[in-house]
Order: C-alpha cells, then structure tokens, then sequence
C-alpha cells in the first residue's frame, strides 16, 4: 500500500500542477518550464539519496547500493530540486520564479505519500518515539509512538488552507512567495518535528534532517526578515 501511494502520489501532484498551469498565465516558456522540471528531478533525485545517507552513514555504508539508492528522504528532494531548479535557471537565462506553481502539487504530493508512510507503520522510518501522549499509536511494534506522519499530513493540510487564503487574499504577492512561504514553513516544522523520532546519528545534537532545515532556513534568511518585519510592524499598528 505504501507503495502504490507512493506513485500516486507523485502521478496526482503532477496532473494537478499540468491543470493549475493550464489555468494560469504561465510566464515561463515551455521549453524553459522543461528544462526546470528537469534539473528540479535531478537535484531531487540526487540530494534526496545523499541526506538519507547521512540519517546513519554507519550503518548505511554496509547496505549495498541497491538498498542505498532506495532510501531516500523527501526533505533532501526538495532541497535538491530547489537547488536543481536554481542551476536550471541559471544555465537557460530564466529570470522568472519558478516555484509558486509547484507549491500546491508538491503539498498534496506529501500529504498522500505521508498516509503511505503511516499506513508502513514501523516498516517505514517515519514514526515517532514512544509516548504516553493521548495521540500515541501502536504502529506494529506493540508500543504506543507518535504517529509523526499524521502530524504531517494534519499540519499539511493546515498550510495548504492557509496558503490558498494568502493567493486569494493576497493580489499583489510578489511571484515566488508561495513557494518560500511553504519551504520555510515545512522546513521549521520538520526541524521540530524531528525531535518526536528515534533518530540514533546526530551531529552537535541533531539529525541530518535538523541540519539541513537550518540550512534551507539560512538560505531564506533573507524572506524570513523581511516577513518578521512586516509581522512585527502589523503588530505595532494594531
């Protein structure tokens, strides 16, 4: 099941964005949305593999390379492709942003393949540690854990209401802000969320994952101040 989920999720998120771009005026070519999509699979495909190494490199340097080139994780896939998208860019003389139009594919993409991970139970890592929380689940091991993966689906549902309000809302939002809004977003939450899960290899005290949402966070610092100005200077007029 996790599985199936898995390509459905991928096959639903792209059929969405190919009907979000038909009823959007497009300002990116085809040919240059092409070569974006390209380099976005590459960096994906490429930065996904190497941060799920990094979860244990111990013990993931004794697997063999089928087994390395299957584990992966959706947190280095869109640091990748965001990476890959840039490069992308960079080469065809794109000077348009690029990412509001996969904002909401890639959320609904995630929302389906994190109720494949739950549905894996203790077969995927995706699950929390042991709690005596009220949200705790038995998963497959006989122990009561955090369901991590709904907490995701449920926060990702949260900010794909919420973005969909700032669209409408929002006229004069200036072109890529969606997608900064959702990466910063998602990224924060993972950082904290990461705390919930049994991770056994850290570095100065934390995960891969925590290292590389610090990371995407630094480079957004730039989004991130000038969206706290605007909160704080909100705040002060009421």
């Amino acid at each position: 099941m996790h599985l199936i989920l898995e390509y459905l999720a991928f096959f639903i998120a792209f059929r969405y964005y190919v009907f979000l771009r038909k009823q959007s005026a497009d300002s990116i070519t085809s040919a240059n949305r092409l070569s974006i999509i390209i380099g976005a699979i590459f960096g994906a495909l490429l930065l996904s593999r190497a941060v799920a190494f990094l979860e244990n490199p111990v013990i993931h340097s004794q697997e063999g390379w089928m087994a390395l080139m299957n584990n992966k994780t959706i947190m280095g896939g869109l640091f990748g492709g965001l990476l890959g998208v840039e490069l992308a860019k960079m080469i065809i003389g794109e000077k348009q942003s690029a990412g509001d139009l996969f904002t909401f594919p890639i959320i609904l993409g995630i929302i389906i393949g994190r109720v494949g991970c739950f549905l894996a139970g203790t077969n995927e890592f995706t699950y929390g540690k042991k709690t005596s929380f009220f949200m705790g689940m038995n998963l497959g091991d006989g122990l009561n854990r955090h369901p991590v993966a709904l907490y995701e689906v449920f926060f990702l549902l949260l900010l794909f209401i919420l973005l969909t309000k700032i669209q409408r809302n929002s006229k004069s939002l200036e072109s890529g802000m969606l997608f900064k809004f959702f990466m910063i977003s998602y990224f924060l939450f993972r950082f904290f969320i990461e705390f919930l899960k049994p991770n056994t290899f850290f570095v100065v005290g934390l995960s891969s994952i925590q290292i590389l949402c610090l990371i995407c966070l630094l480079y957004y610092q730039k989004t991130i101040r000038q969206a706290t100005a605007y909160a704080v200077k909100k705040l002060h007029l009421l």
